[in-house]
């Protein structure tokens, strides 16, 4: 039946969606998109399992592959498109681009160099990239190369991007964890 896997889906979320509230679990489902046949307007893409998933999800991210990062003819990584579709918590339809190396995860270099770039803490110039008026590479990749090779200097630049942008020595980890934990209290002290 089409509409099983709906119904089936539906029912579970309900159930769970009370549990995982009381247990303050974060539950993160991972599904596709698929091409909708026959659709003249609107989106044709729609992701399968009915609509409850999407009516529960507190945060929904679409998640695309922009471009291959190569080194040399090898692929190193993909350049990450994410863009917050729905968000219960925070202003929905922000996006994001950030580099998934493979063996590495979300390249922290690369977004340090953007970081920097964008409050001019590194310069830009054509595809060279300079801090302090010495150059730190032609082109993104080699500019994350050589912030890898210079640990100095990457704390240097990320202690300034933290500075700048008021995050301080704490991981955005932490950071987040108190902003969750700081809202929670907050809907406690609405529930008195």
């Amino acid at each position: 039946h089409m509409g099983l896997q709906a119904r089936l889906m539906s029912q579970a979320l309900r159930k769970l969606s009370g549990s995982i509230n009381k247990t303050k679990t974060i539950a993160i489902f991972i599904n596709q998109v698929r091409e909708k046949i026959g659709i003249m307007f609107g989106n044709p893409e729609t992701t399968p399992g009915g609509r409850a998933l999407k009516f529960y999800a507190t945060i929904r991210l679409e998640v695309r592959r922009a471009e291959q990062i190569k080194s040399g003819t090898e692929i190193m990584g993909n350049r990450t498109k994410i863009k917050v579709v729905k968000n219960k918590v925070a202003p929905p339809f922000r996006t994001a681009e950030v580099d998934i190396m493979y063996g590495e995860g979300i390249s922290q270099v690369g977004e340090i160099i953007d970081m920097a770039s964008e409050k001019d803490i590194v310069n830009k110039s054509g595809a060279w990239y300079a801090y302090k008026g010495e150059r730190i590479g032609q082109g993104r990749e080699n500019a994350k190369k050589f912030l890898l090779e210079q640990p100095e200097m990457r704390a240097e630049i990320e202690k300034l991007v933290r500075d700048e942008y008021g995050i301080g020595d704490k991981k955005a980890v932490e950071i987040i964890a108190e902003e969750k934990d700081e809202m929670i209290e907050s809907i406690d002290l609405l529930d008195e």
